[in-house]
């Protein structure tokens, strides 16, 4: 059993009981998109004694469960996993994913940052590395994946990015490695 001092928001009930199997921490549940004002105020106080980290499913309402909870809590950790493997007879989310996949993603939860150390990434960088635009998935996927940022679209991309503060010369080093 490992055990995690954040607090772990999960989407649904499964996947709460599928990590208390192998995790030793303190999870709630938002039940999916339908999180009231209690919710997030109680999310909000606990925010203040409590790092939160947020694991939800990598499919469309996962991600707008976790925009609505960043928005209203800004300094949550964010886990992502990799879509690919949290898919399990046809359904996709953190309950259907091994593991592994679970541990690693939350070892590797973005922080995010409000004092920038360096000068924040464009849409243009985002091009100039391939990164956006055609004949760009494949590029973005290789970043996605060494940089823990589970599937997104670019704009998404470019924010999770500039979570990391990341560089541009930092981006090109994974690219162009093998």
């Amino acid at each position: 059993m490992i055990q995690i001092q954040d607090v772990i928001i999960v989407e649904g009930l499964s996947d709460k009981n599928y990590l208390s199997t192998f995790i030793q921490a303190d999870i709630l549940t938002c039940n999916g998109s339908a999180m009231d004002g209690f919710s997030m105020d109680y999310l909000k106080e606990l925010s203040k004694h409590r790092n939160l980290i947020i694991l939800t499913d990598p499919d469309y309402p996962g991600e707008k469960i976790r925009n609505t909870i960043a928005q209203q809590i800004p300094n949550c950790k964010h886990a992502f996993i990799d879509k690919k493997r949290a898919i399990k007879k046809n359904k996709v989310g953190v309950a259907e994913c091994d593991k592994e996949e679970i541990l690693h993603a939350l070892k590797h939860a973005l922080t995010p940052t409000s004092n920038p150390i360096h000068p924040l990434l464009t849409p243009k960088d985002l091009f100039d590395l391939h990164l956006l635009g055609p004949e760009s998935k494949l590029n973005r996927e290789k970043i996605s994946l060494y940089f823990h940022l589970g599937y997104c679209n670019g704009k998404t991309f470019l924010k999770r990015l500039n979570l990391l503060n990341l560089t541009k010369k930092e981006i090109e080093v994974v690219l162009n490695h093998d």
